[in-house]
């Protein structure tokens, strides 16, 4: 008589659980097209271009969706990688806390299980870049994985000087703090990290002045440099999973510089109010990350490390803070 109400309240967190992890990757998942659409349209309109409109990155998935991939012979890996890139991205988005910090219960949205998916859609983009065997494809997957080599810890040691005053390394404790806090959010320790955070989610989804998203030169690019054997649904699959990771990384970093409208209990209302806010903190943060792009250049590979080593002195700099500041 008395396991049945201990066992009620799980249930009923394991369902709201289950409910905002499927609603939150549907709206992120729909929402990723739009906000490339944004970022495209404030570039074009601050270089006075008129732009083909929000909507163009969506019709390119429909249109991509309907064509059958060329695949060269020898090639065995293109088929696969697409949809394990975009596994990688759905899971991601379902562990971070973008719509609420009510989590599934024995699913860790633990900083390094997050920092672990990252890493799995890194290598999957660079096995696909291999694949092809092509000279422009090896180079490309080379420079992601430097890259990548130095932007993982700083994502640890950022995240981690968040989590000391928390006493956690779950991301929703984090979100859950900062909201009780609103004075945390302003602190140095807070400050610091966020910046290093925003520089590598740049570097990470190769964005300007790490990587040009627009730019097919082929001495420079990075992504494209991985992608340009992907063709038809492929290329595709390719296209969505890195602006869902764009959308999830920049979500991330929304809320934890604006902590508000997250569902802290789990309500209808809550999550309605949950879906505005993250879908606003989105765009906005995409719409920023385009206009500073407006004003910068694509610096030198060899400058990558230099910039991404300045990012991990300011998280460095964020967890001996957090142990000296109170």
């Amino acid at each position: 008589m008395s396991a049945s109400p201990a066992v009620a309240p799980d249930l009923t967190s394991t369902a709201w659980g289950l409910l905002a992890v499927v609603l939150q990757c549907c709206v992120l998942a729909a929402v990723s097209p739009i906000l490339i659409g944004v970022m495209r349209q404030v570039r074009y309109r601050m270089e006075g271009r008129i732009g083909p409109g929000i909507w163009q990155p969506t019709r390119d998935l429909l249109k991509l969706a309907r064509k059958e991939p060329l695949v060269a012979p020898g090639v065995r890996l293109q088929g696969v990688m697409p949809i394990a890139m975009t596994g990688t991205s759905l899971l991601l988005v379902a562990l971070l806390p973008l719509m609420s910090t009510v989590t599934i219960p024995l699913v860790p949205d633990d900083l390094f299980v997050v920092v672990g998916v990252l890493l799995l859609g890194t290598v999957a983009i660079a096995l696909l870049g291999l694949d092809s065997g092509t000279a422009f494809g090896g180079m490309g997957s080379s420079r992601h994985m430097t890259i990548a080599a130095l932007v993982e810890p700083t994502v640890l040691v950022a995240v981690y000087a968040l989590s000391i005053p928390v006493g956690s390394s779950a991301l929703s404790a984090i979100v859950d703090a900062r909201i009780a806090e609103p004075v945390s959010v302003v602190s140095p320790v807070s400050l610091l990290a966020l910046v290093a955070l925003i520089i590598v989610v740049v570097a990470e989804t190769g964005r300007l002045p790490v990587d040009n998203p627009s730019t097919h030169l082929e001495l420079t690019m990075v992504h494209e440099a991985m992608i340009l054997e992907a063709s038809g649904r492929d290329l595709g699959w390719v296209e969505f999973s890195s602006w869902l990771r764009l959308a999830g990384l920049l979500g991330l970093v929304a809320n934890l510089a604006l902590p508000w409208g997250v569902a802290q209990s789990m309500s209808i209302g809550g999550l309605a109010v949950a879906i505005v806010a993250i879908v606003v903190k989105v765009m906005l943060a995409g719409a920023g990350v385009a206009a500073v792009e407006v004003f910068l250049a694509k610096v030198r590979l060899f400058k990558v490390p230099e910039l991404l080593a300045a990012s991990f002195v300011m998280a460095f700099l964020a967890v001996t803070a957090s142990y000296l500041v109170v």
